[in-house]
């Protein structure tokens, strides 16, 4: 799939690279809990995907940085690293993919809706940190995906034109985000979204980084 004109990936984590987007969804629900909020795992794991500025009020009501909110991030991260992400696993050939996009030339960006050092956390569980060149989250933005900011600022450190980019990831976010930014999306199922209507506006769209590896070549016509 690598042309002339395609130059880096930027890449999310969650859902596409670590298996994690179900322990976020409990993560909350358990932090929602704790604080009495009654808010089901059915309703929290649609919204994986967005960062906490996004989910917190669309299930709450109230925004991200009241007090509450601040305090229902803290436990959820708390929860999250404690309980979830040590046992965690990357998605099926999530290495191996990386590894083909640096043989063939590409910058690897990383661009999330996850704070600095939880996306740390993440990229040592996933067993692709040595593998990433540059990497943009949350923190480093105002606002999260699906707003384009995180993607924009992922431009910017990969040195390239959104035209020589493509954005990897798993939800309608990561492809809403990506488009905003001018950036075409490849995406997995394997962040939970197997309905693939939900996913209209990529380009492609592939199981997991296996999935995507073994198409590498023949999938060269999608960017053309």
């Amino acid at each position: 799939m690598a042309t002339h004109d395609l130059k880096g990936i930027l890449l999310d984590i969650d859902g596409t690279l670590l298996d994690s987007n179900d322990a976020h969804a409990a993560a909350f629900t358990r932090a929602f809990a704790e604080h009495g909020l009654d808010i089901p795992f059915d309703h929290v794991r649609p919204l994986v995907g967005m960062g906490s500025d996004k989910l917190i009020p669309s299930l709450t009501g109230f925004e991200h940085d009241t007090r509450d909110g601040k305090a229902i991030i803290e436990r959820k991260k708390g929860i999250f690293e404690e309980r979830y992400l040590p046992q965690l696993q990357p998605t099926p050939g999530a290495r191996s993919l990386l590894e083909r996009f640096l043989a063939d030339g590409l910058t690897l960006v990383v661009a999330t809706s996850a704070g600095g050092d939880e996306m740390e956390g993440l990229l040592r569980q996933a067993g692709v940190a040595d593998l990433i060149h540059g990497a943009t989250s949350s923190g480093d933005v105002d606002n999260s995906k699906p707003d384009p900011d995180v993607i924009g600022a992922a431009i910017k450190k990969s040195k390239l034109k959104p035209g020589e980019l493509l954005m990897l990831g798993d939800t309608p976010y990561d492809i809403e985000a990506a488009a905003k930014a001018d950036v075409r999306t490849i995406v997995l199922r394997c962040g939970g979204w197997w309905n693939d209507g939900a996913l209209d506006g990529a380009i492609a769209i592939y199981d997991d980084p296996a999935d995507l590896l073994a198409h590498w070549q023949i999938g060269v016509a999608a960017l053309r």
